[in-house]
């Protein structure tokens, strides 16, 4: 292990709050340092138990508040999961010095270089080739955040001399020191405002992934995105931009070319090419190159690392329409971005919306002057929003289960469209997890859409 004992210099209890995988993962390091650890959930499982068990921690099940406050009180630092609500007593109780994030505490704990990876839109995408890239280059380089382990685990390990993590907009937000040697911002657009206060709390979150910066360290920033684009001249590290034809790293005529004009890639070398894995792929680039990877290595890496699962992935096509799996898409600009790379689309829209406009889905598609929405199925809490932002211009109708929304976009289809499992919301209103949804969807398309079957079409 390389943990900056000395550095963190804890001494006192620290309490977890959330024991999911980023809760346990904090627990077991921080028993590992020998320190006693107070772990607050508020609906424990018996599996939690066992495991708090197994490490000897307190366990404090569904605290009142003063419990909480107690047992908080005594506390030297608190560390907040990424899924703790905004509106968890532990925000108001506790002051912003002692409250942490796991990333701030990570670290803390490590002198292990950091590859962060934050954005609206293909973090996940761009920290797996990231990754891809810098082990191709012989870098024990790994995948933390929601693609990976937790990041405290990553940086603790024997075997890992790097780490990519993907962050989010929770985590920066209880950063004060997390200072990544490399540190990419992909774009932004509106997203968990249900858990920041406003869009501009969203975007200083984000801005936080280059607060620390200096030195040698890099800041690479999408030169494409204007909100970007400005927060990143009061980047303190050595900027790097990348975006079209103006950035360090450009994307001209399908190929990728680096700051010093030679030639990294082709569109032929990404596994997809569609408009997004370019921008991707650019922003993987000039990442994994500033972090020390070789150019030949991301070139295979671009080659031989698959999309994302439930971006985009392609269930089957059948009587001509192609159906693809996007549930991962939870923001209009995830929605935006997959229909950009289709001629014409049937939609499934909705879920548990983040406090979003779903209306910007209809206006980028209204100002697209092809024809490319040939219906719109809704489901989910934001049934009646989606109906209200498309209709009575579109056709438009609500479905009560993945099947029913299935079966009513073979409906909507024509042959050569796709239809697109593009949510723009969260799952959770029906579903644990997009994934979940992703799976409901895929099985729906196998075990509802039969070649041959009825179409209903539009007048």
């Amino acid at each position: 292990m390389t943990e900056r004992q000395a550095g963190l210099r804890l001494t006192g209890p620290v309490a977890v709050i959330g024991f999911a995988v980023t809760g346990q993962a904090v627990s077991r390091v921080l028993r590992r340092l020998g320190l006693e650890v107070v772990v607050v959930e508020d609906a424990p499982t018996p599996a939690q138990e066992s495991v708090a068990a197994s490490l000897d921690v307190e366990l404090v099940a569904a605290p009142d508040g003063r419990a909480l406050a107690v047992g908080v009180g005594r506390c030297e630092l608190v560390v907040a999961s990424p899924g703790v609500p905004p509106r968890h007593p532990v925000f108001e109780l506790v002051e912003p010095a002692r409250l942490v994030s796991e990333i701030e505490l990570a670290s803390r704990l490590s002198d292990k270089p950091i590859v962060a990876v934050t954005g609206t839109n293909g973090k996940t995408t761009v920290t797996a080739l990231v990754t891809a890239m810098l082990v191709a280059s012989g870098v024990r380089a790994e995948a933390s955040g929601n693609i990976g382990q937790p990041l405290i685990s990553t940086l603790t390990s024997d075997e890992v001399d790097l780490a990519v993590a993907e962050v989010s907009s929770f985590q920066l937000a209880l950063t004060s020191t997390f200072r990544p040697r490399v540190a990419v911002w992909l774009n932004v657009a509106e997203n968990h405002l249900d858990w920041h206060r406003s869009f501009g709390d969203y975007v200083a979150a984000k801005a936080r992934i280059w607060s620390n910066q200096r030195g040698d360290d890099v800041a690479v920033a999408n030169a494409d995105d204007p909100i970007v684009a400005a927060a990143a001249r009061e980047a303190r590290g050595r900027l790097v931009t990348f975006g079209g034809a103006v950035g360090s790293y450009r994307l001209v005529d399908g190929g990728f070319y680096a700051p010093d004009g030679e030639l990294l890639a082709t569109n032929g070398d990404l596994a997809r090419d569609l408009a997004h894995d370019r921008r991707n792929a650019l922003g993987a680039l000039a990442t994994a190159l500033e972090a020390g990877a070789a150019r030949e290595a991301c070139r295979l890496a671009l080659r031989t690392t698959p999309p994302p699962v439930h971006r985009l992935t392609h269930v089957a096509t059948i009587d001509g329409v192609a159906y693809y799996d996007d549930s991962k898409a939870t923001t209009p600009a995830a929605v935006i971005a997959a229909v950009e790379g289709f001629p014409s689309v049937v939609l499934i829209l909705g879920g548990r919306n983040k406090g979003l406009d779903l209306a910007a889905i209809r206006r980028a598609i209204d100002a697209r002057a092809d024809g490319v929405l040939h219906g719109v199925v809704a489901i989910g809490e934001a049934a009646d929003e989606i109906v209200a932002a498309f209709a009575p211009d579109y056709a438009v109708t609500t479905a009560g289960s993945m099947g029913e929304a299935v079966s009513i976009a073979q409906g909507f289809a024509r042959r050569g469209d796709a239809v697109l499992l593009s949510p723009g919301c969260a799952s959770f209103d029906w579903y644990e997890s997009y994934a979940a949804r992703g799976d409901d969807f895929a099985a729906a398309v196998h075990g509802v859409v039969e070649p041959g079957a009825p179409r209903r079409r539009e007048a």
